[in-house]
């Protein structure tokens, strides 16, 4: 047997990969040998960089996520792109901080149509064209530490992540018989943008820390053994799953 884990001659699709989880996930499927496809609506050029300097490509395709009306169209650039696909991580997200009393019906739209609508039908379009071409994938969901905790003041985070989870595992369900594993990430307090708020308060700084036994946050680096694991023929088995990397933050 060859390298399970390899990636060459793969293609891989991530949302939101100018930045942050997204970044560290496409720079780890490109060390892996994946080309990278990034859709979102910032062109992700030091990721692009990076993706170079470990010997792949990376293709930007400009898309709104916050709207389904063009995502099966960037599914089709992405596939003309390289001429194939064969994994997707729906890595993009947004995050809104409110009390529960004053969350606002724009606050809850705004999150759950990147975080959840939006994951699934590019999830959608994805597998049809895998369908299409008669073709095997990977579908990699990232769910959040919150997809199993309440968490405060993030009520449209909690629901939206929760419903990732959810839908990881009717995909799989439906989707395994076709050759398309769908599973999911769940990753802790990572060093984000989305956390920056709570690294500055240092009560709640302190707080989270002390609940990690790992002892620090994590970085976008982290993430990058999951979603090679995931991407790979080493995961061909794995359907529904989701794995937690969180400094074991969920075991304590």
């Amino acid at each position: 047997m060859g390298n399970p884990f390899d990636l060459s001659d793969r293609v891989a699709v991530v949302t939101g990969a100018n930045t942050g989880l997204g970044q560290g996930i496409a720079i780890a499927l490109a060390r892996a040998g994946a080309d990278i496809v990034a859709i979102g609506r910032s062109d992700p050029s030091g990721t692009a960089r990076a993706v170079e300097d470990a010997g792949s490509r990376l293709v930007f395709v400009e898309a709104p996520l916050e709207s389904v009306a063009g995502l099966g169209d960037a599914v089709a650039r992405a596939e003309r792109a390289f001429g194939r696909l064969d994994i997707l991580v729906n890595n993009a997200g947004t995050i809104r901080r409110v009390d529960a009393l004053d969350f606002s019906e724009g606050d809850w739209d705004s999150v759950m149509d990147i975080n959840l609508k939006s994951a699934f039908f590019l999830a959608q379009a994805f597998a049809r064209e895998l369908v299409a071409k008669g073709r095997r994938g990977k579908i990699i969901n990232i769910a959040s530490l919150l997809s199993f905790q309440g968490g405060i003041r993030v009520a449209s985070y909690t629901a939206s992540k929760s419903g990732l989870l959810g839908l990881t595992r009717l995909l799989a369900n439906e989707w395994a018989k076709l050759g398309i594993n769908v599973n999911a990430i769940a990753p802790g307090y990572f060093e984000t943008r989305n956390t920056e708020a709570l690294r500055a308060d240092s009560n709640r700084n302190q707080s989270i820390l002390e609940r990690i036994p790992a002892g620090r946050w994590g970085v976008p680096e982290d993430l990058g053994g999951a979603a090679v694991f995931l991407a790979s023929p080493a995961s061909d088995y794995v359907h529904g799953a989701v794995l937690p990397v969180d400094g074991g933050w969920l075991a304590r």
